[in-house]
């Protein structure tokens, strides 16, 4: 079906919508009728199908399931909303019961893949809400031959990267280094990583899509047409329906990757330099070299055993090759890094997502096929730039001196460099715009443990946004863009609260943080929206708005 609109299309889905909003008006919230009707709808399912497993805040197992995929431990207090069912679907079946039964009582919807949303809505909500959690949809089949890949959304990608380990050693997928992350929510949203500057997004490398949209409907590429597989690929696919599967392109890995991670001190004049020529050019080097870097304060002991507080950068690299031309390239690029042999270490690129998880100690590739991550978990806030000009240098020692402003919690800013393909494709593309022009992308982020702490939470929360004021003068304009992986509900909030009943100003509210995620791509998601969820039953914090819906 392609989604075409017309004068005469339209007025009848206004129609349409008219007459399910008459009908809407009648349904209540009724938790053991929604759980009736849900029981009932799964039993007429074929009986062969395991049956999903559903769970209610009366059982033990609840908080187990709930808590086991929260990433940022401010959302897991008692104080946080939580769902009153959990539902882990097994097939597709189950899913589109759930989303009949949630549209009959009016209750939304919110699913989970990995639960590294940074603001939680994929388990949290302001309303009455269930979770589908999609641990159990979580199988990868690899065609060599062919080079792709189906995955199901509920798969991490730690699990896809070492399926495609499996099956061969010169395959990969471009996403994310994090291997607890659900495939779902970074494709979702764009996701990039070591492979990016070379290929480009996860969402760029996407062939094919398995849908649940409202009407309980399973879509590939072909039936939803192609503007609702544009949206989904980095516009928010929650906003559209229920993913369950993506077809991928494969890309082709050497045999041999180099990795290193060192560590520099910000006081040694070197690493000032290596800084300065990283910002002009990290964007432009080999597209098969991609060096992050993070800066970050730590406490040390000085030679009088004083405690004191000093400020790090370290880069991080992958580099797609032996040691020996790595070592070329970065003495021709980064000579003042001084990057020694000792300091690299060859090997498969599978292994590489193990050491940039710090898992260097000789641990299997089993460790991939953990969901929990190895970190300890903390309470987090951040937010996110896009640059397009360099920093000047005195201006940057400035920014970074406000990190010892940060007393107890854990400060890291992090850059990851563009450039190579991501200036090769059209900004309108998919959804995610900010291409050729983005030298990269600055991800801010604060961390502590509260211990549900109020005081102590809002207090890291205040630090981090007066940061992200501060860099207003260096980073883009005009929207001042931001990374929809990275979302911050900051952005955009409603200060009127009697300005709630236009559709029309809800999209309005809407645009703010719509047009810093997507640009002008905003508005094309918001026509698609209303032409296939008119009365956007998909609904959070910050999804794509209905012309159609109050």
């Amino acid at each position: 079906m392609k989604y075409n609109i017309t004068f005469s299309s339209l007025f009848a889905k206004i129609i349409i919508f008219l007459l399910s909003f008459l009908l809407a008006a009648s349904a209540h919230h009724d938790h053991e009728g929604f759980l009736r009707c849900l029981t009932t709808r799964i039993s007429k399912s074929n009986s062969s199908i395991s049956q999903p497993i559903i769970y209610t805040p009366d059982e033990p197992s609840y908080f187990i399931v709930l808590n086991s995929s929260i990433q940022n431990y401010r959302f897991s207090s008692s104080s946080t909303k939580k769902p009153f069912v959990i539902i882990t679907p097994s097939h597709a079946s189950h899913i589109q019961a759930t989303i009949r039964c949630s549209k009959k009582h009016d209750i939304q919807i919110r699913t989970r893949s990995g639960g590294h949303d940074y603001e939680g809505l994929s388990y949290v909500s302001n309303v009455q809400f269930v979770v589908i959690d999609l641990r159990n949809l979580s199988s990868i089949s690899v065609d060599v031959e062919n080079k792709s890949a189906w995955v199901q959304a509920g798969a991490t990608l730690g699990e896809l990267y070492y399926r495609i380990a499996e099956r061969s050693e010169n395959l990969a997928f471009p996403a994310g280094d994090c291997h607890t992350v659900g495939i779902g929510g970074q494709i979702g949203g764009g996701g990039y990583g070591y492979l990016t500057r070379k290929y480009g997004l996860a969402a760029d490398n996407v062939l094919d899509a398995e849908l649940i949209d409202v009407k309980g409907r399973i879509l590939n590429r072909k039936s939803m047409g192609e503007d609702l597989f544009w949206a989904i690929r980095s516009g928010g696919p929650a906003s559209f329906g229920i993913v369950l599967a993506w077809k991928l392109r494969l890309v082709y890995v050497p045999s041999t990757v180099t990795v290193f991670d060192v560590k520099r001190s910000m006081e040694d004049d070197a690493t000032k330099k290596v800084f300065h020529r990283w910002q002009r050019r990290a964007d432009k080097v080999d597209e098969y070299l991609s060096i992050y870097v993070r800066f970050q304060t730590e406490s040390s002991i000085d030679n009088e055993g004083n405690k004191k507080t000093v400020l790090t950068a370290s880069f991080r690299a992958t580099f797609h090759g032996g040691v020996d031309r790595l070592l070329e390239l970065m003495q021709k690029e980064f000579p003042e890094l001084g990057l020694l042999r000792k300091e690299c270490t060859e090997m498969r690129w599978v292994e590489s997502f193990l050491y940039h998880n710090f898992f260097r100690n000789g641990e299997s590739l089993d460790v991939l096929l953990n969901r929990k991550s190895n970190y300890k978990m903390a309470s987090f806030k951040a937010k996110s730039d896009f640059v397009k000009e360099p920093i000047a240098d005195d201006a940057f020692e400035g920014l970074l001196g406000r990190l010892y402003e940060e007393e107890v919690g854990r400060v890291m800013i992090d850059l990851f460099p563009f450039g190579g393909k991501m200036n090769e494709i059209s900004e309108s593309a998919i959804p995610f715009p900010y291409r050729a022009g983005n030298l990269y992308n600055i991800h801010y982020l604060v961390n502590w443990e509260s211990g549900g702490n109020i005081t102590s939470s809002n207090k890291h929360i205040k630090w981090v946004r007066r940061f992200y004021h501060y860099m207003t003068r260096y980073v883009s304009k005009n929207p001042r863009a931001t990374y929809l992986n990275f979302r911050d509900l900051d952005i955009g909030v409603n200060n009127n609260k009697d300005d709630t009943t236009s559709a029309y100003n809800n999209v309005e509210r809407a645009r703010i943080w719509g047009t810093k995620y997507f640009n002008n791509n905003f508005y094309k998601l918001v026509y698609v929206k209303t032409i296939v969820d008119p009365t956007n039953f998909f609904t959070n914090e910050q999804s794509i708005p209905s012309l159609l819906a109050n």
